[in-house]
């Protein structure tokens, strides 16, 4: 076929980022020279793989299926890659990750990043999404590594028990829950909230047992970490959903109280793809991950 891997790459770009230019940049090529490849690239397989819309680069069924076999062979490159990269100078790579906000700010950010020192030649991607969306992530080869909370019905998934985490109500000290031994969500939606940004699964997922429960969640100011939702806290702002494991460094006059509910006590759970084995260096960061002594403690103690 009329086509290279370049193509293949540009294709991909575009995919991800649904945007021809963005694509173009990606690969270091002109937008010109990015819609004479594409056009190459359709012509070969004999379909179109793109419908141009206003909002940009959607793809057709048969992008879809294009996608899936690019990743593929893109994974399969950075596994020749990796191994033989062992055998010259270390591990070089570069590995995404996928994660909901109580395994990102509570464990594996500070992970990721002690084993990048120690690897310098490996980069990572790491994204925050909402736990009920990683295992379909990491089955479409959006990223290499889930961690996520709670269990998955998604098959075809190497499943490893990550941490153990809980959920807490952030109080101000004088607060009138800051004396209770535990507090079910209901009543704590009472009072205002102090809340991660929107896009946060932090809030969206509080958001979500809230209308469970079939009660306003009543937001008085969106933060973008759990250090800036825990200063608004102490500052008498509201009260905040936080998982245990952000708590090392609250500030002072911030009380916890545990939640009532058997959903608030959270296993979190790293992912693989099941058929395959990644990179040398992904794996080498999975193993990293699982190994951290601050993450293990939490399997154990549990």
């Amino acid at each position: 076929m009329r086509y290279e891997l370049t193509d293949l790459k540009l294709f991909l770009e575009i995919a991800q980022a649904r945007s021809l230019s963005i694509g173009a940049s990606a690969v270091h090529i002109t937008a010109s020279s990015a819609s004479y490849r594409l056009k190459n690239l359709e012509q070969a397989l004999g379909t179109a793989l793109f419908v141009r819309t206003p909002r940009g680069m959607d793809l057709t069924p048969a992008g879809d299926a294009v996608l899936a076999h690019a990743r593929e062979i893109f994974q399969g490159l950075e596994r020749m890659h990796g191994d033989v990269g062992r055998f010259i100078s270390g591990l070089k790579g570069h590995v995404r990750i996928a994660a909901n906000s109580s395994a990102l700010n509570g464990f594996a950010t500070a992970s990721i990043g002690r084993f990048l020192v120690l690897n310098p030649d490996v980069n990572a991607d790491i994204e925050e999404r909402q736990s009920e969306t990683i295992p379909a992530a990491v089955l479409a080869r959006e990223v290499d590594i889930g961690i996520f909370a709670g269990p998955t019905e998604a098959s075809g998934l190497v499943l490893h028990r990550y941490a153990m985490d809980r959920l807490m109500i952030a109080v101000p000290s004088g607060h009138v829950l800051a004396g209770e031994l535990e507090v079910k969500l209901g009543a704590a939606l009472e009072f205002d909230f102090v809340c991660m940004s929107r896009a946060s699964s932090n809030f969206l997922f509080l958001r979500d047992m809230s209308q469970r429960i079939g009660k306003p969640l009543r937001t008085r100011l969106h933060a973008h970490s759990f250090d800036a939702v825990l200063s608004l806290v102490a500052a008498g702002l509201g009260i905040a959903l936080v998982p245990t494991s952000i708590l090392a460094t609250r500030p002072a006059g911030v009380a916890t109280v545990p939640l009532a509910e058997p959903w608030a006590r959270r296993e979190l759970n790293l992912a693989v793809r099941i058929e395959g084995r990644l990179p040398s260096f992904a794996d080498a960061l999975v193993q990293f991950l699982l190994e951290d002594p601050r993450v293990a403690i939490t399997r154990e103690e549990s």
